[in-house]
């Protein structure tokens, strides 16, 4: 079958020799993780993709363990107050993911029974759910056949057929058409074929200090057969945290995850030197639904 994007870029990387190669060597060095057993259903699949975003596995894990030991089902976590799942959700960042699944729990007992669909276009209808997680759940949790682009992938395809070090900042039609052109056409295959690139990413075609050595596409990948030219993009410059409003409000949450009702303003106010950042950031926690004010200038996590 021709591939019209791979042709285009790089004529020597065959999509069947691309998938047994990958396939095989995740056989033998896929991590065993709990999102990926049986016993974890979609909904750990679920929640595992909210967490696992700009997140990574080792800080994920224990948070993703007790989550489902206390939410096992997407019923359960609905009948929690929003503000639990901020709760729960501890020091993993970005704690609007937490109100996200919140939601997407609700959806899916209301309107699915409490089962998570496996039809793509209902999964991309949940609260919170974008392109990526529907195509996701649907893989991962259903084995079917959707090109799954999260960072990894994007930038295996980027080397590996299109010949450049890194992918664009955002994902592109370009890149999508070449994900649908790499699939398998077999569901099954399809579905093992998105976990194994993503796992190559996360392993082996790091963003640096990536281990060819180690990887089972090196002959065919375009970019090392190019010798490894230099991104010639805009400089992908690395988060900062320290210093920023994410910190001030990452500690102000932690204060209200601690305790067991509301908390004064001056609790608050103890955690921040600067006033007019401290106040920035408490404001953008309140618009974001994180944190519900109280009268007399208390505040507490969202109860609704």
């Amino acid at each position: 079958m021709p591939m019209t994007e791979k042709n285009a870029t790089n004529p020597t990387t065959e999509p069947a020799v691309l998938h047994e190669s990958v396939i095989g060597w995740f056989g033998e060095h896929a991590r065993d993780l709990p999102w990926r057993r049986p016993e974890a259903g979609a909904w750990g699949v679920m929640v595992s993709e909210f967490m696992l975003q700009q997140t990574p596995v080792s800080r994920v894990l224990p948070v993703y363990e007790q989550w489902l030991a206390r939410w096992p089902r997407p019923a359960d976590l609905a009948a929690e107050a929003p503000g639990e799942a901020v709760r729960a959700w501890g020091r993993l960042g970005y704690p609007r993911r937490a109100l996200r699944l919140h939601g997407a729990a609700l959806a899916i007992t209301e309107r699915h029974g409490g089962d998570v669909p496996a039809d793509h276009g209902q999964l991309l209808s949940l609260p919170g759910i974008g392109e990526y997680t529907a195509a996701a759940v649907a893989s991962f949790a259903y084995g079917q056949r959707h090109a799954v682009l999260d960072t990894n992938v994007r930038r295996v395809f980027a080397r590996a057929v299109t010949g450049v070090q890194y992918p664009p900042t955002a994902t592109t039609a370009a890149e999508r058409r070449l994900a649908r052109a790499l699939l398998p056409e077999d569901e099954a295959t399809a579905a093992r074929w998105a976990a194994a690139s993503m796992e190559l990413g996360a392993l082996v075609c790091t963003a640096k200090n990536e281990t060819c050595v180690r990887c089972p596409i090196a002959a065919q990948c375009a970019w090392r057969l190019a010798g490894k030219p230099a991104h010639e993009g805009p400089a992908r410059r690395g988060q900062t945290y320290a210093g920023t409003d994410r910190q001030v409000r990452g500690r102000l949450l932690a204060v209200l995850r601690e305790a067991t009702g509301s908390v004064p303003q001056s609790a608050l106010d103890a955690v921040w030197h600067e006033p007019v950042q401290r106040a920035r950031a408490l404001d953008g926690l309140v618009a974001d639904s994180l944190v519900e004010p109280l009268e007399n200038g208390f505040y507490r996590l969202p109860q609704s």
